[in-house]
């Protein structure tokens, strides 16, 4: 892949995307929550006091000499990261404007937690009024990692964190919550289907559910035949259609993205990898170089992306297809860089 260009302008101000999430007291007081700010038992009356007065008011300044009364160096470390954080956050006045700026920044010096947090409230916002629990599933993977299991041809996927709470298993994670799930469906962790759909919207805990990634299913028909069927609520094709509000939420721009089996293109000319694996992998694949069968196992996902108007891409790639990957890690983890869609298609310069 040949370097990237500039991808233009982008949305940077809440007037240009009235749609776009300002930061209440009620997202500030998430951050205090988490572990690096959480008041512990070892805590100083100061931290406490602190702690205290910005939970009640998360908007208000701090001086420093203030952060300097507070016993513990790594505390006042990270309450210096937040503050940091927090006036840059205001400043730009939404979570989105500030993710962008950070993102085309290109060097992140604020905590991996922070940003993970910002993409969070986006996805809360974004798919509120999402009817598709489908849909709902598959938004969790924009911001929360994922395990990953392929069994019988199935590609399965449940949200890290609450695989690892409601498991014991020390290998196959989500293999063992289903086998408990046939045994006692209060350790289960369901695969969503639309069997149990209704029970998914009412529930409203998309964390809880498996999704399914599985893109085709075979069926064996005897005498040698086979017949290839591609699923219709496969959760990679709720994904593609996350991914398409994700960009029109952001840049404004409609496009139509679709999961592929395989990329059987001679014109390939654009790629763009969403985590870190699938990106390298495709790298390879561009430049014509097989990558081991086994690393090339761990790519999950692929997707055709057009822009409903060719017009809005870069002149000498307008009218192609740009190509997406999804992989997992070696250890079975897969953590989607959303920004990628947005710092590196291939945008006309006047977009």
């Amino acid at each position: 892949m040949p370097d990237l260009p500039p991808c233009g302008t982008l949305p940077s101000s809440p007037g240009q995307a009235p749609c776009w999430l300002a930061p209440s007291a009620r997202h500030l007081r998430s951050f205090l929550a988490l572990p690096e700010l959480a008041i512990v038992a070892e805590s100083c009356a100061a931290e406490r006091r602190l702690h205290e007065e910005l939970q009640a008011e998360p908007h208000q300044s701090v001086e420093r000499k203030r952060l300097a009364t507070l016993a513990d160096d790594d505390v006042r470390s990270n309450y210096e990261t937040f503050l940091r954080f927090r006036d840059a956050l205001l400043a730009a006045g939404t979570f989105e404007a500030y993710y962008l700026a950070v993102m085309r920044n290109g060097r992140i010096a604020v905590p991996p937690v922070f940003v993970a947090k910002v993409v969070e409230a986006i996805v809360a916002r974004l798919f509120e009024d999402a009817s598709d629990p489908f849909e709902r599933r598959a938004a969790q993977l924009l911001c929360r990692p994922q395990r990953v299991t392929i069994s019988d041809g199935r590609v399965l996927s449940a949200d890290s964190d609450a695989a690892d709470r409601m498991s014991d298993a020390g290998g196959d994670v989500i293999g063992w919550l289903m086998r408990q799930g046939c045994a006692s469906h209060g350790a289960s962790m369901p695969v969503l289907g639309a069997d149990n759909a209704d029970v998914f919207a009412a529930q409203g805990d998309p964390l809880s559910f498996i999704l399914d990634l599985t893109l085709e299913v075979a069926s064996e028909l005897g005498h040698g035949l086979r017949f290839t069927m591609t699923r219709a609520d496969s959760g990679l094709a709720a994904l593609a259609r996350v991914l398409e509000r994700w960009i029109a939420h952001f840049l404004g721009v409609r496009t139509t993205i679709r999961p592929l089996q395989r990329i059987d293109d001679p014109a390939w000319a654009w790629h763009i990898g969403l985590d870190v694996e699938s990106s390298a992998i495709l790298d390879d694949l561009y430049r014509g170089s097989a990558p081991d069968p086994t690393r090339l196992q761990r790519l999950i996902g692929l997707f055709r992306l057009d822009f409903a108007d060719p017009a809005e891409m870069r002149a000498d790639l307008a009218g192609k297809p740009v190509y997406l990957g999804v992989a997992m890690s070696d250890a079975q983890l897969l953590r989607l860089k959303p920004q990628n869609l947005l710092i590196n298609l291939p945008l006309a310069a006047t977009m």
